[in-house]
C-alpha cells in the first residue's frame, strides 16, 4: 500500500491448534508500516529505510517460523507462553502478557512469561534487537491466544450445551445467556486436539481493547525490588563455583606464560588455575578468593590488536577514510554548511555485570545466560566444543541491562571453554574493569555533514559517516548470517546494508546521500542503544540548526516547515508547546529541539541546558559536573504503545544515556587500552546532572500496530541537548562526549590513576 499506512483491524487469522495433553496453540502472520510523506518546494527522494527498513527485515524473516510460537492453557486455568526473546530490563514480558491477556480474555496476573531456551528451529525467530520484539511478535501472539479462546469457547458450548454465539469469555471463565458458568482450566483438557488441526479466528478490534494500550506495571516489578528475580549469577547449579579471568593489559591481548601457576593454584579456596583464549581463568570458593587469585597471578603476555593505538592515532585513520563529498558549493548562488564531528568510544557496559554458566561433559553441554541472539550462541558454542548442535542445551536467562551489549555472547561462549579446560561447572563472572576495557564500546566514528542552500530552500544534504567498525557477528540470530558477516568482504556489506536500512533524513532537503565507511576491525564493537543513529543523528541536527540561523529562521519553525512526515511535525509541535519553546532565558542557558524518526515510530526532544560558570563550575566531591540540563520534554509516537508506562520508563532510561553520551561518558583510548576502569571514572549521567523537570508524552495512536521504541529518545535527546549547548555557548560542539576534552576548562578525568602494566590492578578499581 504505497503511501498509505497499513493498519490491522478485524481481519480473520489462520492459527494451530497442536497435538498436546491440554489446550497448547500456535500461531502466525505479521505487518509492516509505511511512513506517509509530506510535499516540499525541493523534496527529497526516498531513503531505502523510508520505505523498507531493519525493523521490516527483521519482522519479516521473524514470519517464517511464527507458527512455531505456542501458548498453552493449564489445568489451574493459567497461561503460559515461553518467550523466543530476551527480557534484559525493557519489559517485553510485560507487554507480550498483556497481548496475551487481552485476546485470551484472562487476568494479566494469570498469564505467565518464561523465556524459551535456544531453538535452532526458529531460525530469525529469536533475535532481541533493534526494538523489534513487540512488532514481530504483536500479530503472532495474538493470533495464538485468540486461537485458544476459539477452541475454549468451542468447548464450553459442549459442556454448557449451548451454542458458541450464546457464550461470552471475561476474567478466564465462560458464561451462557443463561448465567451457567466454567472456568478456562476446567477447559484445558477438553480444548487439546491430539492432532494439529488450522483454526480461523478474528482478532479483537482496537476499540475493544481493555489491556492492550493501558498503562501496566512490569510484572516482574516485585521480584525485582524485594530480590526474588534470579540473574545468571544467582542460580544454583550443581557443582558450579565461582569463576573469574584474568585478561591482558591491551585490547585482546594473548597469554604467553604463567609464572606462578602452582602457587595461585595452591591458594585458599582456588580449585582450578587454566589458560584459555581469552587470559588465564581461575575458579575457587567463592568469588572473593578469584579476585585474590587473579590479583596474584604473574602473567607474560602477548600482543593485543591494538597495542599501538590511541584516540588521536584512530581519529587520524578516520579522517583518512572518510568519502568524498560530491555537491560543491556554488559562488553568488549558494551559501553552505559544512561541519564535522567526532564521536569517540563509549562503553556498553551494563549494570550487571557480563557473565554465564557453563557445565560441560565430554558428549554435552548447558548454558545459562542472559542471551539476545541464544540460537547462534548455541551453534557456535557447539562448534568451539566439537559438539552436536542438538547436545548443546542453552537456557535465557533474564539479564539486568543490555542495550546492545547481550547480543554477543562472549561471557557464554567463554564459560563453556573454561568449563571444558577445567572439566568441572562453572560460574563465570567479568568484573566491571573487564566490561570497559575488553568489553563491548560503541566505535569512535567522524560525521562530515554539508548541506547547500539558496532563496529559502535547501538544494543538497550529504552526510559522510565513517566509523571504526561494527561488530555484527551475531548475523540475524543464525550461523548463516553471523557467518557472512565475518568474512573480509561480507562484514563491510553487512554493516552498509544496516546503514542504509536504519538511516534516515527526515526534512526534504533536495538531493540527500547518506554513506558510511568502516575502518579497524580490532576492537570489541556492538550496537549500543542503537547502531549508528545516535552520531549520525545528533550531526545531522546540529546541522540543521546551522541551516535556520544562516537562513535567519527559528530552529523549531524551520524544522517544522522542512519534515516530511504529519507525525514528526506532531511531535515536534508536542514539545515545542509543552516546553514553551522560546522563552526568554539567562545568558548562558538556552533550548534545543531535535526530532528523531526511527523503526515507524517518532520522537522529538526539547532540551534546556545551563552552560554558566556557577553551574560548570560547582563543586560535588569525586565528580564531574559541567553544565547541567535542567529541562527535558519528549513527545514519542511509536504508533501503538501497548503498555505506555513501560514506554515512558524506555523513553526516561534513553534520556538519561543521550545526556550522558553527549556530555560526560566517553573512554579514552592509550597505547592499546582504555583507562576508564568503572563508573566512577566514566561519567554516567548521576543525580546532580539529571533534569529537575521531566515531561515524557506519549501520543495517541497512530497506527493500529507498534513501532520502534527503544532507540528514539537515545538520538532525540543527544541532538536536543547538543543543540542546546550550542546555542547557550556561541559554540557548535563538534567533538562528544563535549567534556571529552576539556573544553570548559575542567579536568575531563579526575579520579583515573595512571594503568598498571598489570591488568590486575584494576580489579582493586572494580571492587
Amino acid at each position: 500500500m504505497s503511501g498509505q499506512e497499513r493498519t490491522l483491524g478485524r481481519r480473520r487469522f489462520l492459527g494451530y491448534v497442536l497435538a498436546a495433553g491440554t489446550l497448547t496453540v500456535a500461531a502466525e502472520l505479521g505487518e509492516s508500516v509505511t511512513p506517509s510523506r509530506a510535499e516540499a518546494a525541493v523534496p527529497s527522494l526516498p531513503e531505502p529505510s523510508e520505505v523498507y527498513d531493519l525493523n521490516d527485515l527483521l519482522t519479516d524473516a521473524a514470519l517464517l517460523t511464527a507458527n512455531l510460537i505456542s501458548i498453552q492453557i493449564n489445568a489451574d486455568g493459567t497461561a503460559s507462553f515461553a518467550l523466543p526473546r530476551a527480557e534484559v530490563g525493557q519489559g517485553i514480558t510485560t507487554s507480550s502478557a498483556m497481548l496475551v491477556a487481552e485476546e485470551l480474555d484472562l487476568p494479566l496476573d494469570r498469564v505467565h512469561i518464561t523465556l524459551a531456551d535456544a531453538r535452532p528451529e526458529l531460525l530469525f525467530n529469536q533475535l532481541t534487537g533493534g526494538s523489534n520484539t513487540t512488532i514481530s511478535t504483536y500479530t503472532p501472539i495474538r493470533v495464538a491466544a485468540a486461537v485458544a479462546r476459539v477452541r475454549l469457547l468451542e468447548a464450553a458450548a459442549d459442556v454448557l450445551g449451548e451454542a458458541v454465539s450464546n457464550l461470552t469469555s471475561s476474567a478466564g471463565v465462560i458464561t451462557s445467556r443463561s448465567g451457567a458458568s466454567v472456568g478456562y482450566g476446567e477447559l484445558a483438557v477438553k480444548a487439546a486436539s491430539k492432532t494439529t488441526v488450522g483454526v480461523a479466528v478474528t482478532l479483537k478490534d482496537p476499540s475493544t481493547f481493555t489491556v492492550i494500550g493501558t498503562p501496566r506495571s512490569r510484572i516482574d516489578a516485585r521480584d525485582a525490588v524485594t530480590g526474588r528475580k534470579q540473574f545468571a549469577m544467582d542460580l544454583d547449579i550443581p557443582g558450579a563455583l565461582p569463576t573469574m579471568i584474568c585478561r591482558p593489559p591491551t585490547i585482546n591481548g594473548t597469554v604467553r606464560s604463567v609464572q606462578n601457576l602452582a602457587t595461585v593454584q595452591a591458594m585458599p579456596g582456588i580449585t582450578d588455575v587454566v589458560a584459555v583464549s581469552t587470559g588465564v581463568a581461575v575458579r575457587g570458593r567463592t568469588f572473593g578468593q578469584c579476585i585474590d587469585a587473579v590479583r596474584a597471578l604473574q602473567v607474560s603476555w602477548g600482543p593485543g590488536t591494538e597495542d599501538s593505538a590511541s584516540d588521536a592515532t584512530v581519529l587520524q585513520d578516520l579522517r583518512e577514510a572518510e568519502l568524498p563529498l560530491v555537491v560543491p558549493p556554488l559562488p553568488l548562488l549558494t551559501k553552505a554548511v559544512d561541519k564535522r564531528f567526532t564521536f569517540h568510544f563509549a562503553s556498553n557496559s551494563a549494570l550487571e555485570p557480563n557473565g554465564a554458566v557453563a557445565d560441560v561433559r565430554s558428549d554435552s553441554a548447558e548454558i545459562w545466560a542472559a542471551l539476545k541472539s541464544p540460537v547462534v550462541a548455541q551453534e557456535q558454542i557447539a562448534a568451539r566444543l566439537g559438539l552436536p548442535v542438538a547436545a548443546v542445551t542453552v537456557h535465557v536467562v533474564q539479564g539486568g541491562g543490555s542495550f546492545g551489549r547481550k547480543l554477543f555472547f562472549d561471557a557464554a561462549l567463554e564459560a563453556a571453554e573454561v568449563s571444558k579446560a577445567m572439566g568441572k561447572p562453572v560460574k563465570l563472572m567479568w568484573h566491571r574493569t573487564d566490561d570497559f576495557r575488553q568489553g563491548r564500546t560503541h566505535p569512535m566514528a567522524t560525521s562530515r555533514v554539508r548541506a547547500t542552500y539558496s532563496l529559502g530552500q535547501v538544494l543538497s544534504f550529504e552526510q559522510r559517516h565513517t566509523s571504526v567498525a561494527t561488530d555484527f557477528s551475531h548475523g540475524l540470530g543464525e550461523i548463516i548470517t553471523a557467518l557472512a558477516a565475518k568474512l573480509p568482504v561480507g562484514d563491510l556489506g553487512f554493516s552498509e546494508t544496516i546503514f542504509t536500512l536504519t538511516q534516515q533524513t527526515p526534512y526534504q532537503f533536495g538531493v540527500t546521500t547518506q554513506l558510511l565507511n568502516e575502518v579497524d576491525k580490532g576492537f570489541n564493537t556492538g550496537s549500543m542503544r542503537n547502531i549508528y543513529s545516535p552520531n549520525v543523528r545528533c550531526a545531522q541536527e546540529l546541522v540543521v540548526d546551522q541551516l535556520a540561523k544562516g537562513m535567519g529562521k527559528d530552529p523549531y519553525h524551520f524544522r517544522r516547515d522542512f519534515l516530511k512526515d504529519a507525525r514528526a511535525r506532531a511531535v515536534l509541535d508536542k514539545v515545542a508547546a509543552v516546553g514553551s519553546w522560546g522563552r526568554s532565558m539567562p545568558a548562558g542557558t538556552a533550548q534545543g529541539i531535535a526530532v528523531h524518526p526511527e523503526y515507524h515510530g517518532f520522537v522529538a526532544v526539547l532540551a534546556e541546558i545551563d552552560c554558566r560558570p556557577q553551574t560548570t563550575g560547582r563543586q560535588i566531591p569525586d565528580a564531574y559536573t559541567g553544565p547541567r540540563v535542567t529541562k527535558i520534554v519528549c513527545a514519542v509516537d511509536v504508533g501503538l504503545a501497548v503498555n505506555p508506562r513501560g514506554l515512558e520508563a524506555q523513553m526516561m532510561g534513553g534520556i538519561m544515556d543521550g545526556i550522558a553520551v553527549t556530555l560526560s561518558s566517553g573512554l579514552h583510548l592509550q597505547n592499546g587500552h582504555f583507562l576508564e576502569g568503572s563508573w566512577d571514572n566514566y561519567f554516567y549521567t548521576r543525580q546532580w546532572n539529571t533534569p529537575p523537570e521531566l515531561h515524557i508524552t506519549v501520543m495517541p495512536p497512530t497506527t493500529g500496530k507498534p513501532g520502534g521504541a527503544g532507540e528514539l529518545a537515545v538520538a532525540g535527546t543527544m541532538a536536543a541537548v547538543a543543540c542546546a549547548y550550542g546555542r547557550a555557548t556561541g559554540t557548535l560542539p563538534t567533538t562528544f562526549p563535549i567534556n571529552h576534552d576539556g573544553p570548559l576548562g575542567f579536568d575531563p578525568l579526575p579520579t583515573v590513576p595512571p594503568v598498571p602494566a598489570s591488568p590486575t590492578d584494576g580489579l582493586s578499581r572494580a571492587y
